[in-house]
């Protein structure tokens, strides 16, 4: 079942306050960037945030689950946890803040 475009717009809309926010269709799902980097993925209408020492404190006791078949555990974060805005943004925030900086991308040879 793939993500539905309103549930991206939720999150999107919940997280705002976290700098600069987008989202990128990939494969069916999406990716939720912060700043130019990956912090999130938004898969079967579940919101995955990407694992860092701050964000596990931040959070505290938290589930963690692949996003995908196969894939790594990444915070699987609760709808009731989608409701408090001010807490999603923050933990985007600390999220992004751990995340190296993305390598520019090389341009094809010719």
């Amino acid at each position: 079942m793939a993500t539905q475009q309103e549930t991206v717009d939720l999150i999107l809309e919940r997280i705002q306050a976290a700098w600069d926010v987008s989202a990128r269709k990939m494969f069916g799902e999406y990716g939720v960037y912060c700043d130019g980097k990956v912090v999130a993925l938004v898969c079967d209408d579940q919101l995955f945030v990407k694992p860092t020492a701050g964000g596990r404190a931040f959070i505290g006791e938290v589930e963690e689950a692949p996003p995908y078949p196969g894939g790594k555990d990444w915070f699987l974060i609760s709808e009731g946890e989608w409701d408090e805005p001010g807490w999603l943004a923050d933990l985007v925030r600390i999220t992004a803040r751990e995340l190296p900086v993305p390598k520019p991308k090389k341009g094809r040879k010719k």
